[in-house]
């Protein structure tokens, strides 16, 4: 009966951290969208409309490591609730910007909502790996989870583009409402769902471990400094840091560009959606399937070949001439037929690179793990991405994405060879 009740009771957790999957992403993938009605209704610049995203994963910076250490001293289910509890206040804060249509109010709700992400995230990754066993099967965990989460980016542009339909000059904030409603009404219910499961807490600090803390035994700066010292993980840090601008900053774009009104690309915020929507159902299908060959192909070369892939896939949406297709009912541009497929490259991208860089970190890899979430502000690079598409155009604006992708290219096939800690 104990052994029937501890599988019951891992299959429960296993499936709240699945919904939690879900809710990040579906969240997260709000500012895209969100930040195309920016754009129209303050008439902000392309760089400007992108500052949502940015706030949202500069929070990741300033969470990461503490994010971890609330982990550690009080638990997951302590940190799970915590974390939606602090989501559902970013949504209540976003939605106060359409009722008094202020841009800097939403982006403080993103920013806020930005921390929930991040201690979610914290939760879910190192939890399912653990009640999977490890190895294969809590790889396997966390690729089924990272799919539901890929289900979540795909419907939230459709959801909104949806709800709010064609965006306009006169589209604004408070058109997207109903959206932000629904996804506060989520994360109620799963504040209440989190609440009454039993959540195992395998990496809660012991007696011994708070007791070492306490007398300074052990040190956040110094474990810090000696897991910076892999360098192979530095380098693999920075590339998690560049990996998340091309994932978000290439679907970003994209909705910038079918949404440039007056321009014959325009295909208004609905089709925009949909499209973008394709891109992280491709991301879905990519952690699939990388899921079923990860045991027999190994990150390195699913990360080159990918990025590689990326590159050229980039290159073909700006230099393919303009022309308008349909696809299942819907009329795009065709150099978009290419930018969804990028979703496909960017699939196993993070767990990949996650995976070469925790090589040989042995005791290090909690600390590891922090660092990594905390690296994931490189959204802040996505205004950039936006000044450029200002500046050059928001095609020529993926020479940033190529750019980046280059450097993942040159991560996976030299930098990420595990070396000796530096002396």
């Amino acid at each position: 009966m104990d052994s029937q009740d501890k599988k019951g009771g891992n299959v429960a957790a296993i499936a709240t951290m699945f919904a939690l999957f879900f809710m990040i992403a579906f969240v997260t993938n709000f500012a895209s969208p969100m930040g195309v009605i920016a754009k129209n209704q303050f008439n902000a610049s392309n760089a400007l409309s992108q500052l949502g995203n940015a706030a949202n994963f500069i929070a990741y910076l300033f969470m990461g490591i503490p994010g971890g250490l609330i982990l550690k001293r009080r638990g997951y289910k302590f940190t799970a609730l915590t974390a939606v509890a602090v989501g559902f206040a970013g949504l209540a804060v976003q939605l106060v910007s359409g009722f008094v249509s202020s841009f800097p109010v939403y982006v403080v709700g993103a920013f806020i909502a930005g921390f929930s992400m991040c201690m979610l995230n914290l939760v879910t990754n190192p939890l399912l790996n653990t009640l999977g066993g490890g190895g294969k099967k809590g790889n396997q965990l966390v690729q089924f989870g990272c799919s539901l989460n890929s289900v979540g980016a795909t419907l939230s542009p459709m959801v909104l583009g949806w709800l709010i339909g064609e965006i306009t000059k006169d589209t604004a904030f408070g058109d997207a409402r109903p959206a932000l409603l629904i996804a506060m009404g989520i994360f109620a219910v799963a504040f209440v769902i989190v609440a009454l499961s039993r959540i195992p807490e395998p990496h809660m600090e012991t007696a011994e471990e708070k007791a070492a803390r306490m007398s300074g035994q052990v040190s956040v700066m110094r474990d810090i400094a000696e897991t910076l010292k892999f360098r192979h993980f530095t380098f693999g840090a920075l590339a998690i840091f560049f990996y998340i601008v091309i994932e978000v900053g290439v679907p970003s774009m994209g909705m910038l560009y079918m949404t440039e009104v007056g321009q014959p690309w325009y295909v208004g915020g609905a089709v925009a959606g949909v499209v973008c929507g394709a891109y992280w159902f491709l991301m879905m299908c990519g952690r699939l399937l990388g899921g079923v060959v990860g045991g027999k192909i190994s990150s390195r070369v699913q990360v080159s070949f990918l990025a590689t892939l990326g590159i050229a896939l980039l290159l073909a949406t700006m230099f393919t001439p303009f022309k308008m297709i349909t696809l299942f009912g819907k009329e795009f541009p065709l150099s978009m037929a290419f930018m969804v497929a990028v979703g496909l490259c960017t699939s196993v991208m993070w767990g990949g690179i996650f995976n070469m860089a925790a090589e040989g970190l042995g005791k290090y890899v909690p600390m590891g793990s922090g660092i990594f979430m905390a690296m994931v502000f490189g959204g802040i690079l996505i205004p950039v991405q936006g000044f450029l598409a200002d500046k050059i155009g928001i095609l020529n604006s993926y020479w940033l994405s190529i750019g980046l992708l280059a450097y993942v290219l040159f991560y996976a096939l030299v930098l990420s060879r595990p070396t000796k800690r530096a002396e």
